[in-house]
């Protein structure tokens, strides 16, 4: 039996949210190979960095390629479209027939069936975050063999919205929060002022980037009072252009302005690894953001939150929208000052309850460890009749 756990992906955000699985399912003592896929030197750099010695011990590491036509097709393209993300599929063809089992936190390997006829390979889809976006629910979630959810939100989307049978979905908490024992973090901005992060999404028809960003940084600029932690979604610069299919919308990041550099209360992180693991998230007091996922691990310690409505939309009522319900929702610039001012307020007031419901709605957590809960389902899944082995506490590096 051979399951692999792939990552193929530009940046390493979806690493935290299967790879905690994979070293719970070789601590299990699950019989099978365990094989870990990487298709970027930043994502391998990534994985052997959390995996540390389960690497190529109990669990082996598989580099994967672009052949030289591919790789040059690739580099033309790669600048507006994530050609190489779609193309290692088929320069890697016989490597995915050799798999039982293959794990993944994105959608895109679903070619391996629809285009290339892998339907001995059981996939299972371990998402990745716990929001709200309508492509978290889109029908491609149907095509998997089995989902792994975070908690009964994403179970009941997946089930009315694609179709998904319930004994199909697994829920089984949030493995990236197993990292949290682990980690060795210090505080930012270390002023005594109050730190907003400013999370925006990279997709042009949700985030406030496009038409508002510059003018929210030039607000801190301007208020020093306030610490700022500009962490957008990783993605949101990675490419010269953005390109979203869900709505088939692109537009442009663009640059930073150097006036945004000059002040001692703004961080800005483009895509580090503090932008995926939960450093900001976790040390801020305020969150600013439309659409990432990111604001439910932000609940993880309830605290106020401002979203921005760039664009206009009917969202009361919407469950794309559901997070909104956690803190003020504004729609331009000019209105984030008294939106700051009265945040902690309404918090107290209004929110922080409808936050606790939402987190719960969205994770269902437990004393075991979500990244056990998972190995426990994939074991089942890739061989029913073997022996159970009791599961561990995974110690990881975040």
């Amino acid at each position: 039996m051979r399951i692999c756990f792939l990552f193929n992906h530009d940046q390493i955000h979806q690493v935290a949210h299967s790879l905690p699985v994979a070293i719970a399912l070789a601590k299990s003592g699950f019989a099978g190979e365990i094989i870990v896929a990487t298709t970027t030197e930043r994502m391998a750099n990534e994985v052997q960095r959390m995996a540390g010695d389960m690497l190529n011990d109990r669990i082996e590491h598989v580099r994967l390629g672009l052949k030289p036509f591919t790789r040059q097709l690739s580099g033309m393209l790669g600048r507006f479209v994530p050609a190489a993300k779609i193309l290692v599929y088929r320069d890697n063809l016989e490597f995915f027939r050799s798999l039982d089992v293959l794990v993944v936190a994105e959608k895109t390997s679903l070619l391996l069936k629809s285009q290339y006829g892998l339907n001995h390979l059981l996939m299972i889809h371990t998402r990745h975050g716990a929001g709200d976006r309508a492509i978290g629910f889109d029908k491609a979630s149907s095509r998997f063999d089995h989902v792994l959810c975070s908690g009964p939100k994403i179970k009941q989307r997946l089930i009315r919205e694609t179709g998904l049978p319930a004994d199909k979905i697994s829920m089984v908490g949030y493995p990236k929060f197993d990292l949290l024992a682990a980690a060795h973090r210090t505080a930012l901005l270390q002023n005594g002022r109050p730190t907003v992060l400013y999370n925006p999404h990279p997709s042009p028809h949700l985030s406030s980037w496009y038409r508002h960003g510059r003018e929210m940084l030039d607000f801190f600029v301007d208020n020093p009072d306030y610490n700022l932690i500009f962490a957008p979604h990783v993605m949101l610069f990675e490419r010269n252009f953005v390109l979203t299919i869900d709505k088939l919308t692109v537009n442009r990041a663009g640059e930073l302005e150097r006036r945004y550099l000059r002040g001692d209360n703004i961080h800005i992180d483009l895509g580090s690894r503090a932008s995926t693991d939960m450093t900001y998230t976790l040390g801020a007091d305020i969150y600013i953001g439309e659409a990432s996922s990111q604001v439910y691990e932000f609940m993880l310690k309830p605290r106020p939150c401002i979203f921005i409505n760039s664009n206009g939309h009917d969202w009361r009522g919407d469950p794309n929208f559901r997070h909104w319900e956690a803190g003020e929702v504004i729609s331009r610039p000019d209105e984030l000052g008294p939106a700051l001012a009265r945040a902690q307020a309404l918090h107290t007031l209004q929110y922080r309850a409808v936050q606790e419901r939402l987190f719960a709605e969205s994770f269902d957590l437990s004393n075991e460890p979500s990244s056990d809960r998972a190995a426990r389902v994939i074991a089942d899944i890739a061989n029913p009749n073997a022996k159970r082995y009791p599961t561990t506490q995974v110690a990881l590096v975040a």
